[in-house]
């Protein structure tokens, strides 16, 4: 399987951050680039379920309780409990021939290369092409095309995305162990990634935007 990304910069996020500073992270992240793709590996300080843009609040509450946090993405998608998941993060310039593709086939691109590196780690799993008529807004109840299921058929991959000017927002969830996705920039790039460190705050004036009531309340 081809590599999608000629180039690719990779930061393992080792530092556990907030939901609205996660978001203000990837928003960040899009703004910023320079022509060459960004993968991030991220962690969450304490429990956190997030939306996706048109999510209601009211609806997620119903489903995870008063419990965990909750923060609206910038993406779109279903309503995602991180509290047992990894997350990941692709910022795509526009540059790049998967941001001239329509959404769906981004989406099936990646999950493709999640997939490998999943099934190279000893979790197999493969593509659906079909969207489930489950009526549910939690993304791990309800598969759509070319999300990963396993082998027992349940959702193990889901994402959500967002475009702009600047390109593709690719924000993934995986349910499996701590390490599975270690693989994935080799297999996203082959030799050409090579590691960073972002860790210079500069996101920080827009973690207000993610903690504001009217930002997540805004789908009541």
């Amino acid at each position: 399987m081809k590599p999608l990304f000629d180039d690719l910069l990779v930061w393992h996020d080792e530092v556990p951050r907030s939901g609205p500073e996660n978001m203000a992270v990837d928003e960040w992240l899009l703004d910023s680039l320079d022509g060459t793709a960004v993968l991030r590996l991220y962690r969450w300080a304490g429990d956190w379920v997030s939306l996706g843009y048109f999510q209601s609040l009211a609806s997620a509450r119903e489903l995870f309780g008063d419990g965990p946090g909750y923060v609206r993405r910038w993406t779109g998608g279903g309503v995602v409990d991180h509290r047992q998941d990894l997350t990941y993060t692709l910022a795509i310039p526009r540059e790049h021939e998967l941001a001239g593709r329509r959404g769906n086939e981004s989406y099936c691109e990646i999950h493709r290369m999640i997939a490998k590196c999943l099934g190279e780690g000893g979790v197999p799993c493969g593509l659906t092409t079909e969207t489930s008529g489950k009526k549910t807004i939690a993304c791990f109840e309800k598969p759509v095309a070319w999300d990963l299921l396993g082998v027992d058929g349940k959702k193990i991959a889901g994402a959500g995305q967002r475009r702009s000017r600047k390109g593709i927002l690719h924000q993934g969830s995986v349910q499996a162990s701590e390490g599975a996705l270690n693989g994935l920039a080799g297999i996203l790039s082959g030799a050409g990634h090579s590691f960073v460190d972002f860790g210079s705050g500069a996101w920080t004036d827009r973690i207000v935007k993610y903690a504001a009531a009217s930002w997540l309340e805004r789908n009541r």
